[in-house]
């Protein structure tokens, strides 16, 4: 990534797709950049979020659009679903690289080892630490499962 902030890059791509007429870019920008600004307003003051909170509020942002394409796929409304999707695409350029499965495992186990966990009392420790290296690459749930294998397999 640039050195450009990743908000400023989020307006700059937006304005871009305004002039192109691109719909569905330029309407997914404009959601972002609004939870973005939700974000920054919250609590007790303003304040500008750091890139790895915008890289947060995206990726909270795009599982919305994965739960929503489900639920649309489930009630049998495959256009609004594609439209989840489309979206999905634009927010998952500004995400960083998922890790695969072998990758996450590999960080879950030596999460286990530098903990000294055993057994399933201690996941939530095994998932403090395994989130810090992880950090966005990876759905939450995606690590819990390989968390909860890795667990009841030692």
């Amino acid at each position: 990534m640039s050195t450009e902030r990743l908000k400023a890059r989020l307006q700059h791509d937006l304005h871009d797709a305004m002039r192109a007429h691109d719909k569905v870019r330029s309407g997914t920008l404009r959601m972002a950049l609004t939870a973005v600004t939700t974000a920054e307003v919250a609590g007790d003051e303003a304040r500008e979020l750091s890139d790895d909170e915008v890289l947060k509020v995206l990726a909270k942002e795009a599982k919305k659009r994965k739960e929503a394409a489900a639920a649309f796929r489930d009630a049998h409304r495959p256009e609004l679903a594609e439209t989840e999707d489309a979206e999905l695409v634009v927010l998952e350029a500004y995400l960083p690289a998922q890790l695969d499965d072998e990758e996450l495992r590999a960080i879950v186990e030596r999460a286990v080892a530098g903990s000294g966990a055993s057994g399933m009392a201690a996941m939530g420790q095994v998932m403090k630490a395994a989130q810090a290296e992880v950090a966005g690459r990876a759905d939450g749930g995606r690590v819990a499962a390989i968390v909860r294998a890795v667990l009841s397999a030692n």
